[in-house]
């Protein structure tokens, strides 16, 4: 096929399409497609059910608000946690032998085992009078101790002038305080001893007696088969021992055998109970030293001496007491470690015991005391630690520990069931259980400190004097009592 041929074919080709475009009805615009059906708005997921809104993680429960640390104890108005570091001094009077090692060890465990952090520190005075001194030249320098020890009318003294603390809100106190049945556990009469007017002015960390040491051993040997029922039988007794040792061939005991006679308060106002006085007037309110008994017991010692039948020594007697030099002494029920010990150190094996004082009339009494302490007021911290101190000391364990080294008699009832050992031990302690109910107590008033120096003065003079100056000694010692009475109390 020519090229003139092909060109007319493919014109027809494109003539014919042409007109089948142009004869076709007009076609509607095609459907928009449904606009794709929106997906359905891709079902909002349920609003992809707002993930439930993350529930809010439950607000994440306000960690319990991390409960407030707890509050710190308090007591008397002081945050028991302050008390850490605190230091308290103690004066007291036990610097020798048993009692000196039980305190030592007492404070020691406090120390090492008490919660609050508390230190006591512990320092020896030597006796009830170098106290009293040493506490009144404190007061006007201001270097004061902590707690205290001292017989209850210088206590009395001492918190009249502000200086000690009213005890009874520490003893009531609900957190660190003395629980009912813990207060009615204390002997009430060591207590209470510690209380005047509504002041709780000491605590008692044991309690003692008075009393006479008896060598039953060495009496019998002198014919004498039971201990004087009175004075004069005192006296035949003592003026015996004195005989024997005048007329054994022993020189060096010559002189001794008798009594041992210290005129200090305790043992003249012993002898006072026994004669049937206390050294008051009537009513109490002043004291009384030329009352009839008062002079038979100023004749009776003088008479001893005179005969040969007392004599002195120049410091406690245990030595002669266990040698033979004498068949009484007049102690404290708490010198039983000071005398086994002397006992021990003598060999003597003699048999030995408390007995009381005897009058004319066969009365018996013993001079009946406590050992009390008291807080000296510093700042609430020392004050509150002081007194934790006292507490821990009066409980029935420790009350048994300082038992078994001073020999004292506890404060606490319970404390007996922990004493049991001790006492089938130690017969003569169990013998002073016996006396108490002959106790009596010395005047409690705050002159009584200065006015017992005077009694030791008197005495000491009536010994060292002539009977016909008696009278006149008790005399004056009451005019010197009198103007203490005035001048301390008012």
């Amino acid at each position: 096929m020519n090229r003139k041929t092909l060109s007319i074919l493919l014109l027809l080709v494109m003539l014919f399409a042409f007109g089948l475009t142009a004869c076709k009805p007009k076609a509607e615009p095609a459907a928009p497609a449904e606009e794709a059906a929106p997906a359905e708005e891709a079902a909002p997921t349920e609003e992809a059910a707002p993930a439930e809104e993350a529930a809010p993680a439950e607000e994440a429960a306000p960690a319990e608000e991390a409960a407030p640390a707890e509050e710190a104890p308090m007591a008397m108005g002081v945050n028991l946690n302050d008390l850490a570091g605190t230091t308290v001094t103690f004066w007291h009077v036990w610097g020798s032998g048993a009692p000196s090692e039980g305190m030592a060890a007492i404070v020691d465990e406090f120390n090492a085992t008490n919660e609050w952090g508390i230190t006591v520190e512990a320092v020896d005075q030597g006796r009830y009078g170098d106290v009293e001194d040493a506490m009144n030249a404190a007061i006007q320098s201001g270097d004061l101790p902590n707690i205290v020890v001292g017989y209850t009318n210088a206590l009395a003294g001492w918190y009249n002038v502000g200086v000690i603390a009213d005890l009874q809100p520490y003893v009531n106190d609900p957190t660190v305080g003395l629980t009912a049945d813990e207060q009615a556990d204390f002997y009430a009469g060591a207590f209470n001893a510690g209380v005047v007017g509504d002041a709780r002015i000491g605590m008692p960390l044991s309690q003692s007696t008075n009393v006479i040491f008896y060598n039953q051993t060495w009496a019998k040997e002198l014919g004498f088969d039971a201990p004087p029922a009175n004075a004069a039988e005192f006296k035949e007794q003592a003026c015996a021992a004195a005989e024997a040792n005048a007329n054994d061939d022993d020189p060096d005991n010559d002189g001794t055998g008798g009594l041992v006679l210290y005129t200090g308060a305790s043992n003249v106002m012993s002898w006072i109970f026994a004669f049937g006085d206390d050294g008051l007037t009537e009513d109490g309110s002043a004291y009384d030293f030329t009352a009839p008994a008062v002079q038979d017991v100023a004749t009776f010692l003088k008479d001893l001496w005179d005969s040969g039948c007392a004599f002195a020594t120049e410091s406690y007697p245990n030595p002669e007491f266990a040698t033979r030099k004498a068949l009484f002494t007049m102690s404290s029920t708490a010198g039983i470690p000071y005398q086994l010990a002397a006992f021990e150190e003598s060999g003597v094996q003699d048999e030995w015991g408390f007995i009381p004082f005897v009058g004319p009339d066969g009365n018996q009494a013993v001079n009946a005391f406590g050992q009390y302490v008291a807080v000296v007021n510093t700042t609430p911290e020392q004050n509150l630690a002081a007194w934790l101190f006292l507490k821990y000391f009066t409980s029935p364990e420790v009350q048994a520990k300082w038992i078994n080294a001073s020999a004292y008699y506890p404060v606490r009832q319970s404390a007996g069931d922990l004493l049991k050992d001790y006492a089938a031990e130690h017969p003569q302690w169990l013998s002073g259980l016996d006396l108490l109910s002959l106790g009596h107590s010395e005047p409690t008033k705050a002159s009584w400190s200065s006015v017992r120096r005077s009694v030791q003065d008197a005495f000491d003079a009536i010994i060292q004097g002539n009977a016909e100056d008696i009278p006149t000694i008790l005399e004056e010692l009451n005019n010197t009592a009198a103007e203490l009475l005035a001048e301390v109390e008012g």
